[in-house]
């Protein structure tokens, strides 16, 4: 019974100096890094045709890489391209009769106004001498007064023409109106301007990625008709990456944007990945449940975005992450840290 009770009294010990111990440990541990927990993050794209019509092809699947600009699918295209065809044709006739104004009036042109206006000069001649000597034979009774009328009549016909022919003449040498020259450079434009719509219609019918990624869902098929507000596919961004964790009131002065970080997950025991501080919110939050964490779920905390490097693509959306943050930095909070393109800061 004596040797129970002393067993028993010595694995109390122990327990209570591992205890110790570990409490120990911890609490060096968290004087010197802040230890945080998050959830793998990153952008996705929705990506829909900027025009309605029916896919004709889809050339890429759930997985599959794909890199800034290249072709993902299509849509029929036959209606647009004939469009197209139409307001360049429209374009081309628009652009001669801007040529044809800007020109002026032809020199044949002018030659045959005054040619019409030589004409009617003679017409007129003609016709006065007929009246003249009319207007004196029916004074001596041999001419009716009908013949006379008519040849007066015929005179003032020939006047008129005169008249017109001269102002032809004078329209032909002053060349098309100003007015008219602008009325046709502004259809002109309008014409570019509807072509430049058609092919930027028949532009949308090929759907390009605005990014490298990797398509996650694909949603459409070949058949289906696509609009401006469905989306056919989804792509992730897979850089940058980042975890987003919370960090409560009391630790928010411990941590700066540019400050080095290790990131781990249950994914893959025992391999670390570099990261830094990239944002720091500015305002509080309640806990989400989705953190695990030690502290009261009601708590306020911040929400950090730890930027990761990932050069193998492990991580995935939602991953549960811990976040170790060294607090004995050297050099402030942005030493050798350098602004990076996704948005957050990288590390050097």
């Amino acid at each position: 019974m004596k040797k129970a009770v002393a067993w028993i009294l010595l694995a109390a010990c122990m327990i209570a100096a591992a205890a110790a111990w570990w409490i120990t440990r911890q609490t060096k541990i968290h004087l010197h890094e802040l230890l945080i927990y998050g959830n793998v993050d990153l952008r996705q794209v929705n990506l829909a045709f900027n025009a309605s019509e029916r896919i004709t092809s889809l050339l890429v699947q759930e997985g599959d890489r794909v890199k800034q600009d290249q072709v993902l699918g299509t849509l029929e295209m036959e209606r647009l391209e004939a469009a197209v065809a139409q307001a360049e044709a429209r374009l081309e006739a628009q652009s001669q009769v801007v040529r044809r104004l800007e020109n002026g009036t032809r020199p044949e042109e002018i030659e045959q106004a005054r040619a019409n206006l030589q004409a009617a000069q003679t017409d007129l001649n003609n016709s006065r001498r007929t009246y003249e000597r009319l207007k004196e034979t029916a004074l001596a009774g041999a001419t009716s007064r009908q013949n006379l009328d008519n040849a007066q009549a015929a005179f003032e016909v020939a006047r008129a023409r005169l008249r017109v022919s001269e102002k032809a003449l004078e329209l032909a040498l002053l060349g098309p109106r100003q007015e008219d020259i602008a009325e046709a450079r502004a259809a002109l434009r309008a014409n570019e301007a509807n072509l430049a719509l058609l092919r930027r219609d028949l532009a949308n019918a090929t759907l390009v990625s605005p990014t490298n990624g990797v398509v996650q869902n694909r949603l459409l098929e070949p058949g289906d008709m696509a609009s401006p507000q469905r989306p056919v596919l989804t792509v992730a961004i897979l850089d940058p990456k980042w975890v987003r964790a919370y960090v409560p009131g009391p630790d928010l002065g411990r941590i700066r944007p540019g400050m080095k970080a290790v990131v781990a997950t249950d994914s893959f025991p025992g391999r670390n990945y570099e990261g830094w501080v990239g944002f720091i919110s500015p305002s509080a939050s309640f806990t989400p449940k989705s953190v695990e964490t030690t502290e009261l779920r009601t708590s306020l905390v911040y929400e950090v975005r730890i930027f990761v490097k990932d050069p193998s693509d492990e991580l995935r959306l939602g991953m549960p992450a811990t976040v170790h943050i060294p607090l004995s930095q050297e050099g402030g909070a942005t030493s050798g840290i350098a602004i990076g393109s996704g948005g957050g800061y990288r590390g050097s």
